[in-house]
């Protein structure tokens, strides 16, 4: 808008000086034509070559990446300690709140209590075995003997050496004896199983045992939260006698990291026709009156939510639906690329050069950022 009406005020400077000034022209109706269809028409190859060859945008932000300060306990938990301030600056690993620990120390108790009982139960399951095996041993001895006993007496019986009676005892003992060494072995199969019961060579109920102490050590390390990364917490609202944990759903904070930042642009779809990456870029920043910083085009984000339907159970309705949506550019600064010196949500103008139209549209252009730049120090005009 700027550059339009820029365009038509030298214009009208040129025509006053052709027509009134200097008087090289009579003005009269036709000239008069004549002289709006000329403006009418450069101006519009300007607006054209400036959208199209130096695309501008005012839709322009300083983005840091957030995280979510989420506590994640099982349970219903009083906040006690807050160790950081609003806007405070923090390095990754500092303290930043203290929930109570008292259930979660309790909890890991019982589970290390539970492992400890755990790992006895399998040494006794070792055991199992070899009583189990001496069984064995013993009824097939047992089997042996009452085996060789009535083989004798069968022998001493035709013969009347011996009477039916013992031979009987003896058939009876024998048939008791395959029986206890048929349960001794049972026993013997099912102690193996239960020592063979194991997850990765350890004892299954260990191993449970074991993540259940590794639970209780998780939960009790969340009681206390740090600091993921370099940054700050922006509107530090949570404080002491805060209860999080069980039913609560969402984050007690934001947290602000120093890493990663970028510059992202937004322009509408059809001004981005000869636009690439690596072309050079001039950025104005509302935080920053009257300067012009200069960078490039780092990449084009080539998608919009309207390009996304969510899963659910309705049928899209187009007809609410806006009817365009821009396309996000993200551009890197040459002074500072890591965006250090500029806060998150630092809003600006940028114009892509793609080179084409001749250097003179690149002109009009930067003509344009400088007036946005300076135009900075009045506007707003609230005082």
């Amino acid at each position: 808008m700027t550059i339009a009406l820029l365009i038509v005020f030298f214009y009208a400077i040129a025509m006053w000086l052709v027509f009134y000034k200097y008087r090289l022209l009579k003005f009269n109706i036709a000239w008069g034509v004549v002289t709006f269809w000329v403006g009418f028409h450069v101006l519009f190859l300007l607006i054209v070559f400036l959208r199209f060859y130096t695309p501008y945008t005012i839709d322009g932000h300083v983005i840091r990446q957030t995280i979510q300060i989420a506590p994640r306990l099982p349970h219903p938990t009083l906040l006690e300690e807050v160790f950081v301030a609003q806007n405070q600056k923090v390095k990754k690993g500092d303290k930043l709140y203290q929930f109570d620990r008292t259930l979660y120390a309790a909890q890991l108790e019982e589970a290390q209590a539970n492992l400890a009982s755990a790992q006895q139960n399998a040494l006794i399951l070792e055991e199992n075995i070899v009583l189990a095996r001496d069984s064995v041993n013993e009824a097939r001895a047992n089997e042996q003997f009452a085996n060789e006993q009535v083989n004798r007496y069968s022998n001493l019986v035709p013969r009347g050496g011996a009477k039916q009676e013992t031979l009987d005892k003896w058939n009876a003992q024998l048939a008791g004896a395959e029986a206890q060494v048929a349960e001794a072995e049972a026993n013997l199969k099912k102690a193996q199983l239960a020592t063979d019961a194991k997850l990765d060579g350890v004892n299954a109920q260990v191993a449970a045992a074991q993540a259940q102490v590794d639970q209780a050590v998780y939960y009790l390390d969340q009681t206390t939260i740090y600091a993921p990364e370099d940054g700050m917490i922006i509107s530090q609202q949570a404080r002491p006698g805060l209860v999080v944990g069980g039913f609560r759903i969402g984050a007690i904070a934001a947290f602000v990291a120093d890493a990663d930042p970028y510059f992202l642009a937004t322009f509408y779809q059809e001004h981005l026709k000869f636009v690439e990456p690596g072309q050079p870029v001039e950025v104005s920043l509302d935080f920053y009156p009257g300067q012009i910083f200069t960078g490039k085009v780092k990449s084009i984000w080539e998608g919009t939510g309207q390009g996304q339907i969510k899963p659910s159970g309705r049928v899209p309705d187009f007809l609410f639906m806006s009817p365009q949506g821009r396309f996000a550019v993200e551009i890197v600064l040459d002074d500072d690329p890591a965006l250090k010196r500029y806060p998150g949500g630092a809003h600006g103008a940028a114009a892509i050069y793609t080179g084409g139209g001749g250097e003179w549209v690149a002109v009009l252009r930067r003509i344009n950022m400088r007036l946005y730049a300076w135009i900075n120090f009045i506007v707003p005009f609230d005082v």
